[in-house]
């Protein structure tokens, strides 16, 4: 199997290697569980800004089939940040795993109208 790329961008900040290693981790979690993600784009941003409590930002982009997920999450701490972010981008891939599945095990009727009558 062959893991999808992660890119890891930073604006106006510095990305450490223990930075770009910490958000590799904590992606790696969600790569365990959907294998169908194709490339993984996280961008860490610091504002400087007069409210604190959201001066680092954290934002992904997963491309999976279908549409892509984008999330962000803001904090006074982008350790933090990316703690959550990752949770929430957990949570919606659990969401859609669950609700394909739902579509796949219970499929529904389509009514065609018009369409499927014969003139």
């Amino acid at each position: 199997m062959t893991s999808a790329p992660i890119v890891v961008t930073g604006v106006h900040l510095d990305l450490t290697d223990a930075l770009k290693e910490t958000v590799r981790a904590k992606v790696e979690r969600l790569l365990r569980h959907n294998p169908r993600i194709i490339r993984v784009l996280v961008e860490l941003v610091h504002t400087r800004c007069s409210d604190h409590s959201r001066e680092f930002g954290a934002q992904i982009r997963l491309e999976i089939p279908g549409p892509d997920i984008v999330v962000r999450e803001e904090s006074d701490d982008l350790y933090k940040s990316i703690d959550i972010l990752i949770d929430k981008v957990d949570r919606q891939l659990r969401r859609r795993h669950r609700l394909d599945k739902e579509k796949r095990n219970h499929p529904h009727p389509t009514d065609l109208g018009d369409l499927g009558r014969a003139a």
